[in-house]
């Protein structure tokens, strides 16, 4: 559901700060952003384990990755609405790109949204912790596969 096997991860940042731009306040983004969690696929109850969870991240959030075909592949989920939306950008920004482009990745739209500004200091801590996490198995995939 959330795999971009066409786009690069420029233009679906580029897609994240045009539907930010339309929405006037924060109340409006923070909507947006539960809206796309609960687009979430389920992550099945066999990967909700201790191993699979962000370390750093205030909020329960369980995230897994797989490789197929040179690219990596990101499944999550979280106990909090605004975490899991959250995952839930970064799985349709991360997943399905190769494991250079994930660890090249800037992310340059969490800021151009306003989101570090935005959100509280645990949140934002999360937010890295999460990405680190996600290119930390970009990462490992690379090793394993060249």
């Amino acid at each position: 559901a959330f795999v971009n096997m066409e786009k690069d991860i420029a233009a679906i940042e580029a897609e994240f700060i045009a539907s930010f731009s339309f929405l006037d306040t924060w109340e409006e983004r923070y909507e947006y952003i539960i809206e796309m969690g609960k687009k979430l696929p389920v992550l099945e109850d066999q990967y909700k384990t201790e191993d699979k969870k962000i370390k750093g991240c205030q909020s329960t959030v369980w995230l897994i990755a797989s490789y197929s075909d040179g690219k990596v592949f990101f499944k999550a989920d979280s106990d909090a609405v605004i975490v899991k939306g959250l995952v839930s950008m970064l799985i349709r920004v991360l997943s399905g790109q190769a494991p250079d482009e994930i660890l090249n990745a800037r992310l340059e739209f969490i800021d151009k949204i306003g989101m570090h500004v935005h959100l509280a200091q645990t949140r934002s801590n999360g937010l890295r912790a999460m990405i680190a996490q996600m290119k930390d198995y970009a990462r490992a995939f690379k090793i394993i596969h060249i």
